[in-house]
């Protein structure tokens, strides 16, 4: 998505039409923000087209919530013994909350309410109850609209009914660390069941106590995922830090304390 992004500026930039052929697709951020600026883009088919326009009018945007640092938030709601929780004001782009449609699968109590648009983006409120999770499949072509999502999937997949499976998500190899090693890794040492089949991550939910130290590998996302795991009656953790959630989310602990607290 950010390269498409980059293609589709520079075409803004030099009055040059940009055409991009997406294989599966990925976030549309910017063709929903440049379309509502007046410029043209046509999505057909897995092509994307941007016709330049001479230049772009004055505007001032309210930018919403994003939903990859919600999910911990919810994540943790999930998890927590009792209360409920409403994240106000995120962005609710299908592109990015395909996570929500697995959390319900997975039997999580989970409703979106769309409350505006913000330069094309829907922008909504996320409610969250405590609920029982049940195993599910993820599948290829769920991953591009979910795969900073997955470290938080599987540590909630850890404590579900049955065994999820994420396929084709080899692309965690080359993020800030190996996030498939250090979520396997992590979750095994703590007394989890987890493993890696050739691009596919396997979790097997547990019933029984989690415990011991968590090797984040200074990434914000395994750091966080395992955090909100935390909050389970079940689970006693320490992480090997807590300085990388800053990168993406500074107020994250503070935040995930206020909902613990709350429930």
């Amino acid at each position: 998505a950010q390269v498409k992004s980059a293609l589709l500026f520079a075409g803004l930039l030099g009055r040059t039409t940009i055409t991009v052929r997406e294989r599966i697709p990925t976030r549309d951020h910017t063709e929903r923000m440049l379309t509502a600026l007046g410029v043209t883009i046509d999505v057909t088919d897995g092509v994307v087209r941007l016709q330049p326009i001479d230049s772009l009018p004055p505007f001032a945007v309210r930018i919403p919530g994003d939903p990859s640092s919600a999910a911990f938030l919810i994540a943790a709601a999930l998890l927590s013994p009792g209360g409920s929780m409403t994240v106000v004001g995120v962005s609710l782009n299908p592109t990015r909350t395909a996570f929500l449609g697995v959390l319900q699968r997975m039997g999580a109590i989970i409703q979106t309410d769309q409350t505006g648009v913000e330069l094309g983006e829907p922008v909504g409120d996320i409610a969250v109850e405590p609920s029982r999770l049940r195993a599910a499949e993820v599948n290829a072509v769920e991953i591009p609209s979910l795969v900073d999502e997955i470290p938080v999937l599987a540590a909630l997949a850890s404590r579900a009914d049955g065994e999820t499976v994420f396929r084709a998500v080899g692309e965690l190899r080359v993020k800030e660390c190996d996030r498939l090693a250090a979520l396997t890794n992590n979750l095994v040492a703590i007394g989890g069941d987890a493993w890696v089949d050739g691009e596919d991550l396997h979790v097997r939910g547990c019933g029984g106590s989690y415990s011991g130290q968590v090797d984040t590998a200074l990434d914000h996302r395994i750091a966080m995922a395992f955090a909100c795991l935390n909050v389970h009656q079940a689970v006693d953790l320490q992480l090997s830090e807590d300085r990388s959630p800053g990168v993406s989310y500074p107020g994250f602990f503070q935040d995930l304390t206020r909902v613990v607290q709350r429930a």
